[in-house]
């Protein structure tokens, strides 16, 4: 094992699962611009910068990291800061709010909404959304923003913390009985109830217009990136329902075309919908046994949307374990990997471990491609988003 290393994993993360994709060559294919147009996600690029707060976020270049797995670069786009919201999610469902907002009020443009100048109709409105933390943060604090009232789901076992975290952005939050995907269709079916706008970053039969503009909303990451270097080579996204890999693979191809970078989709083993999928060559739904650690991750049941732009543009869908999130965690707080001390919660965790798996391996990083002239893209999703939590692994190690 590297000596840098070393220090933090007990034994060298592996792959749980490793189902290959099978991707298609050459510019961005018609059926991927139907979900993601151009349009939609310039829509969102002129938007979102002139959100007060709005700055792109660090590009950490993890080179100790590079030179101990012997390839050219290792870049990590740190989201712990993003709007203090703590994760990318607040790219896409506070965007999304202000879209439904703007589209029920007649405003011409979002900047209206965002001025209070549909105050007195907004304020009669509800935005709900189900969530495992990240996402319905975004929404309530886009609520907040605008000035609707807001309900968010939760299942069972999400955190207090996150619970008091969207309580104090104003939202009114319902814990369900189920998982992340019972809490779904109880959102789906109260708010058809009510009469309530969902927003969410899912998408089911009937439903796909505002999840698009949720995942529209996280293409910001790829136009900051490529502002910032030249193209990734490689790009490990880890994955829940897949809107942020969806969202991101296609805004690379619709900028790269055939000079896309190799895509890897990493989700946790207790949650594999995708490399299920994958596998099956259809889209798949898994029975969640047992919650990960990795929170945002733990969801059952693909977003169709996601699964349309995925299966035609990834190479490899692998699966990571919960035993070494902490150790991942630990390792990136550090600074042992270059680019400072970064503050990556639970769920920026996947793609740095199957990194380190799949270049440690002599055949995966053959298969790969992760050689000394691989550029890689790590997304570090969230920071500390239940501080708690993050507080209690730290400690652990």
């Amino acid at each position: 094992m590297a000596a840098l290393l070393e220090k933090y994993f007990k034994t060298m993360p592996a792959l749980a699962e490793h189902v290959r994709g099978n991707p298609v060559g050459g510019s961005c294919p018609r059926a991927v611009e139907a979900v993601f147009s151009p349009a939609l996600f310039a829509a969102a690029e002129q938007e979102i910068p002139q959100w007060p707060g709005y700055a792109p976020t660090p590009l950490r270049n993890l080179d100790r990291l590079a030179a101990e797995l012997n390839i050219g670069s290792v870049l990590y786009k740190d989201e712990s800061g993003r709007f203090g919201l703590g994760s990318f999610k607040a790219l896409g469902g506070a965007y999304a709010v202000l879209r439904v907002l703007a589209e029920q009020t007649g405003a011409p443009s979002l900047a209206g909404i965002r001025a209070g100048d549909y105050g007195a109709a907004v304020a009669g409105m509800t935005v709900v959304a189900a969530t495992d933390g990240n996402h319905g943060r975004s929404v309530a604090w886009g609520a907040q923003q605008a000035g609707c009232q807001c309900r968010i789901y939760i299942h069972r076992d999400v955190s207090e913390g996150r619970q008091r975290a969207m309580e104090d952005l104003g939202a009114d939050v319902v814990r369900t009985a189920g998982d992340y995907d019972d809490s779904v269709r109880v959102c789906a079916r109260e708010a058809a109830e009510q009469g309530w706008h969902v927003v969410s970053d899912t998408s089911y039969p009937g439903y796909d217009q505002i999840p698009r503009d949720v995942m529209a909303g996280y293409g910001i990451m790829v136009a900051e990136i490529l502002a910032e270097t030249s193209p990734p080579s490689h790009v490990i996204l880890q994955a829940g329902v897949g809107g942020m890999a969806a969202a991101l693979c296609a805004r690379l191809w619709l900028a790269l075309g055939a000079e896309r970078p190799r895509v890897t989709v990493v989700e946790a083993d207790r949650a594999p919908s995708l490399a299920a999928s994958a596998r099956d060559g259809v889209m798949q739904t898994v029975e969640i046994v047992e919650e990960t650690v990795m929170a945002g991750l733990s969801c059952g049941e693909v977003s169709p949307l996601a699964w349309d732009v995925l299966h035609h543009c990834t190479e490899h869908f692998v699966t990571m374990a919960d035993d070494q999130v902490g150790a991942a965690m630990r390792c990136l707080a550090s600074g042992a990997l270059g680019g400072g001390a970064i503050e990556g919660g639970e769920c920026s965790t996947p793609g740095l471990l199957a990194l380190i798996a799949a270049a440690s391996d002599p055949a995966l990083r053959d298969e790969f491609g992760l050689d000394r002239d691989a550029r890689v893209l790590l997304i570090g999703s969230e920071g500390a988003t239940d501080r708690d939590i993050y507080q209690a692994i730290m400690a652990a190690g």
